[in-house]
């Protein structure tokens, strides 16, 4: 179901650049400046997410990077939401999610959106948010393959959204799904393979 958007053009740029800027912080390569553990992109897979600050072996900077990621996509709902309404909501969401996705600090090379995606969801709906959060641990404690969580996480939280009486939040779900899974395709390549590696590893 799509939402009702009832606001002029100059508010949806607003809204989306708004959301777009906030969303494209790259939280993980500052706070892995901040405490020293050298330049993000060099390391790991290079990405800026959570995942591969961990690989610089310093739980806290991952953690700090998680919650921030997190809250990208938290802070800039709840704002719309409270500055206009829920169809203000998602498209700000949506906007900081391809911020991070695609900062244009970084040359639109950012991370794979995990983290502000899940942030987002419990900001639209806590329960949906909630039982995406609970998949993901799920699927991660069975698998011990992090992109694997994401990627089925991301497909119940379309289920969640529904089932959890917001439906008007469905396709903004979808469009975010397809979003993970296209940015996770070499992930998928690797699990196809059984060469993905394992969170304990």
């Amino acid at each position: 179901m799509l939402p009702v958007i009832e606001h002029s053009i100059l508010n949806i740029f607003l809204i989306a650049i708004t959301g777009y800027l906030i969303g494209s912080i790259p939280f993980g390569i500052i706070i892995a400046k901040i405490m020293g553990l050298g330049n993000l992109r060099n390391i790991g897979s290079g990405n800026i997410g959570a995942t591969n600050v961990l690989r610089t072996g310093n739980k806290l900077a991952a953690i700090l990077t998680l919650i921030f990621d997190l809250s990208k996509g938290t802070v800039v709902v709840i704002l719309a939401r409270l500055l206009f309404d829920d169809s203000a909501a998602q498209i700000a969401g949506l906007a900081s999610f391809l911020g991070h996705c695609f900062p244009v600090w970084l040359g639109f090379k950012g991370g794979k959106g995990v983290a502000t995606f899940i942030g987002i969801t419990l900001a639209l709906y806590w329960p949906a948010g909630i039982l995406t959060c609970l998949t993901w641990i799920l699927i991660a404690y069975i698998s011990r393959i992090s992109s694997l969580s994401a990627l089925l996480s991301s497909i119940s939280s379309i289920v969640w959204i529904w089932i959890c009486g917001m439906p008007n939040a469905t396709f903004i779900m979808i469009i975010l799904t397809i979003f993970i899974w296209v940015r996770h395709k070499e992930n998928i390549k690797r699990i196809i393979k059984n060469t993905e590696p394992r969170i304990n590893s």
